[in-house]
């Protein structure tokens, strides 16, 4: 008689996810990403290690350019005595009211523009033709008209922004599918809620488009308008080192207005993946 197999442990079931691994493609991935963006900061430290050689063996003259570290060091010494803060805010200050004013009126004309062909016959053709002029030919007539106060910076700033957001907030408008404002007929929708649930969204991705076009035009605006006959600001900065051929003070302007622009140009395409979170 043949012995007796011992009982066999009943099988437990496997919790979910149990033994799973992250999946090879998205491992590869990621290191792919840390790769490619590690090796788009290789070429710009090499540029300022050459950069720092050349200058410390005299091959660029201190009277053209500064050496990376003496313009590290002047910022530092900027931003110690406070010079680099009052500057930059009085610049930021500039920019926000310059960008508020010409917003207001690029969109506001956009929307008049675009809702009535009535609206476009009146506000597109003398904004097709300004849009044309060199905005930073109209200083001397800024001054002119008025002054040499804050006025007139704003003023070319708020020029400088008006007519991107114009332009594309009124295509984004024009291009908008007609079977959706059919279909807003068709159900019935007012105009008011036409324009909320169909002329916004569909005019809000060329919208945005025209606000990180109009936000580079800001700040290329502000640093000729701070060019003439300012008294503070960083283009002030900039201007009063060129007299006293200060480069790594000019370089260091130089360098925030960059950073300033950057940083709007990124909250401005962090606002975009929100607001258009639902494209594919």
């Amino acid at each position: 008689m043949s012995a007796l197999a011992p009982p066999q442990p009943a099988a437990v079931p496997a919790e979910p996810g149990a033994g799973r691994t992250r999946p090879p493609t998205t491992v590869t991935r990621s290191r792919g990403v840390r790769l490619r963006w590690l090796r788009r900061w290789v070429s710009p430290a090499v540029i300022l290690v050459v950069w720092q050689l050349l200058s410390s063996a005299g091959v660029i003259p201190e009277q053209k350019i500064a050496a990376p570290l003496q313009i590290l060091a002047t910022a530092r010494d900027l931003v110690a005595d406070g010079t680099l803060g009052a500057a930059t805010l009085v610049s930021v200050q500039r920019v926000a009211l310059g960008f508020a004013a010409g917003a207001a009126i690029g969109v506001t004309l956009a929307v008049v523009a675009g809702l009535s062909r009535i609206g476009e016959d009146a506000v597109d053709p003398p904004m097709q033709m300004l849009r044309t002029l060199p905005h930073f030919g109209l200083i001397p007539l800024f001054i002119v008209w008025m002054g040499l106060g804050e006025t007139p910076k704003i003023a070319l700033v708020a020029m400088g922004v008006a007519f991107p957001l114009y332009l594309n907030t009124f295509s984004g408008i024009r291009s908008i599918d007609r079977k959706f404002l059919e279909a807003a007929t068709t159900l019935h929708l007012t105009r008011w809620q036409r324009i909320r649930h169909v002329v916004v969204p569909g005019a809000v991705p060329q919208a945005l488009v025209g606000l990180r076009q109009s936000l580079g035009v800001a700040w290329l605006s502000l640093i000729v308008a701070e060019t003439v006959s300012a008294s503070s600001g960083l283009g002030y900065m900039i201007n009063h080192a060129r007299e006293f051929l200060q480069t790594d003070v000019i370089v260091v302007g130089l360098a925030v207005y960059s950073i300033l622009g950057l940083v709007t140009d990124a909250i401005v395409r962090t606002l975009e993946r929100k607001a258009l979170s639902w494209r594919p």
